[in-house]
């Protein structure tokens, strides 16, 4: 009896072993890296496509898991150029997760402003300035691959032009600039050489590369090829001479970055200083500002500063701003 027993408990472990490792198995399936690598190449693919004849082709990215909430989001107006900034940010974020995180946030700054006490028109302002918070960390985040983009672009395109003095034909300087390249570049390379596998022309998926990565070296680089794919010419010459080309431009606009910065660090002390002499008086004598917010004058002189604030820094952002 006492074997029976042992035996039962034996086997019930296994049993719950066994459950749980298939579990795992099933959620990995799903849900593991190797499958989210794979929905996120098939929901990037051709996010910026617009050729409706061509368009069941291509996989189109998802706005939400539900297709409920699929069908109400594309009812929305600039649902897909926000979802083609998320695409943008490389955040693995869909509409309605990133809609959900603004909500949260919106709803959390409101809260706090109501626990200050504060009025009803300021919770309003409170919330919606938390409601951007998120949007702002995407565009930050944007930026920011843009930018790695952009410094990755000269090796990248001399990877291709040696592959093509190699002997391989675009689309395998295409490949090899897919798999040998670098992140985040390498991933968008890779999506026009999957477009292009998908039958998608070489002219639509290379424009589709432009709209999804809206960075001016690239745009050159795609207009280069489109032409010289229609007149001809030496690809290998061309993509030296382009990487050429942006290397310079990158080495200016980094010498200009450097001349022009004590011109931003000025605008951000100017710009910050008044708050922080308000903080301290503040905490020095806390009584001594309220007449700025108390006395109707008080206000009007506030509000008066703020806007000549605003037109300072806006001027001193577009001094300091030079495009090269």
């Amino acid at each position: 009896m006492d074997y029976l027993y042992y035996l039962f408990i034996a086997f019930a472990f296994l049993a719950v072993v066994l459950l749980l490792e298939g579990g795992y198995l099933t959620w990995r399936s799903s849900h593991g890296a190797g499958a989210k690598r794979i929905k996120k190449r098939l929901q990037q693919v051709s996010v910026a496509w617009k050729d409706a004849a061509n368009a069941p082709l291509l996989k189109q990215r998802l706005l939400s898991d539900s297709p409920p909430l699929q069908k109400l989001l594309l009812k929305f107006p600039r649902m897909h150029s926000l979802d083609q900034l998320l695409l943008q940010s490389g955040m693995p974020l869909m509409v309605t997760q990133f809609l959900s995180y603004s909500a949260m946030t919106g709803i959390g700054a409101m809260a706090m402003a109501a626990l200050l006490g504060w009025p009803f028109l300021i919770m309003l302002l409170c919330a919606a300035g938390g409601a951007l918070i998120p949007y702002f960390f995407v565009v930050r985040a944007k930026n920011e691959r843009l930018k790695t983009i952009e410094q990755q672009l000269p090796e990248t395109i001399d990877l291709m032009s040696r592959a093509l003095k190699a002997g391989h034909a675009f689309p395998g300087a295409l490949q090899m600039a897919a798999t040998e390249g670098v992140e985040p570049s390498a991933s968008e390379f890779r999506l026009v050489f999957d477009e292009v596998n998908f039958g998608v022309p070489m002219q639509h998926a290379l424009m589709n590369l432009a709209t999804r990565v809206p960075i001016t070296d690239l745009r050159y680089f795609v207009i280069a090829v489109l032409i010289q794919r229609e007149s001809g010419g030496n690809l290998a010459e061309l993509l030296d001479k382009i990487s050429g080309l942006i290397r310079a431009r990158l080495t200016l606009l980094g010498k200009i970055r450097v001349l022009s910065a004590e011109g931003r660090l000025s605008a951000w002390i100017l710009s910050c200083l008044p708050f922080a002499v308000a903080l301290v008086i503040n905490i020095v004598n806390p009584g001594f500002l309220e007449i700025l917010w108390t006395d109707p004058a008080g206000l009007k002189l506030v509000g008066a500063a703020m806007a000549m604030m605003i037109v300072g820094i806006y001027v001193m952002s577009r001094i300091i701003k030079i495009r090269v």
